[in-house]
């Protein structure tokens, strides 16, 4: 039998993590930028959610000299990773309940994410899935694009055949690039276009062994 894998994102995709992020950024820029007074809103979470954390830096610490910009980000990361250990963000629904059904039907599940280290282990923590994802790779890991986390998640884990799940449109460029079918989440925070992609897309997380099923036979792959 094929060893397959179902890969998956985060954000937006196994839970919406906005306010806590918010509220842990907010804390670190009062302490710790006070040349920056202000503070972020949900916009503007949301609206970096799936960038790498480079990226992410020189969009919300942009007034910031790069030297300064770049130890800011290193310490609001960090302090994030600390409080989401201990807050976690709202878990979408059936999400245990859906990563027990799949890997009871034999799938095997990954997470990769653009973000930081620790993050990942902040969802496995408050979430309650530690024991149904096997592998997981991240931005802070490799320092590169999300199609080479993917590829590197595939290659390490001897994965046969594999779909990537996410809800944005730099998760389905991902996907394309690392050369695997893909899911949108249309219930996260991007925009994709299904219709004209020509991609699956889901309402809920529920429904993803289904859409799983569903893509395999399009494809001429029963299982």
């Amino acid at each position: 039998m094929l060893k397959e894998g179902i890969i998956l994102d985060v954000d937006g995709t196994l839970w919406n993590a906005v306010g806590a992020i918010r509220d842990s950024w907010n804390l670190y820029r009062e302490e710790q930028i006070p040349e920056m007074p202000g503070c972020y809103t949900d916009a503007d979470i949301e609206g970096v959610l799936g960038l790498t954390m480079t990226q992410i830096g020189d969009r919300l610490l942009a007034p910031l000299p790069e030297k300064r910009r770049h130890q800011a980000l290193e310490g609001m990361m960090d302090a994030e990773v600390t409080y989401m250990w201990e807050h976690g963000g709202r878990v979408y629904p059936s999400v245990e309940q859906t990563l027990m059904r799949l890997k009871k039907a034999g799938f095997h599940l990954y997470i990769v994410s653009n973000c930081q280290k620790g993050y990942i282990e902040d969802f496995l923590h408050t979430s309650g899935t530690v024991s149904l994802i096997e592998d997981h790779v991240c931005f802070g890991d490799t320092g590169k694009p999300k199609d080479f986390s993917i590829r590197l998640c595939m290659e390490r884990n001897e994965l046969q055949r594999a779909l990537y799940v996410g809800d944005t449109a730099g998760d389905l460029d991902a996907a394309r690039r690392a050369g695997i079918p893909f899911i949108y989440a249309a219930y996260g925070f991007g925009q994709v276009d299904a219709e004209k992609e020509k991609v699956p897309s889901i309402e809920a997380f529920s429904q993803l062994p289904g859409a799983v099923t569903a893509l395999w036979e399009k494809a001429g792959n029963r299982r």
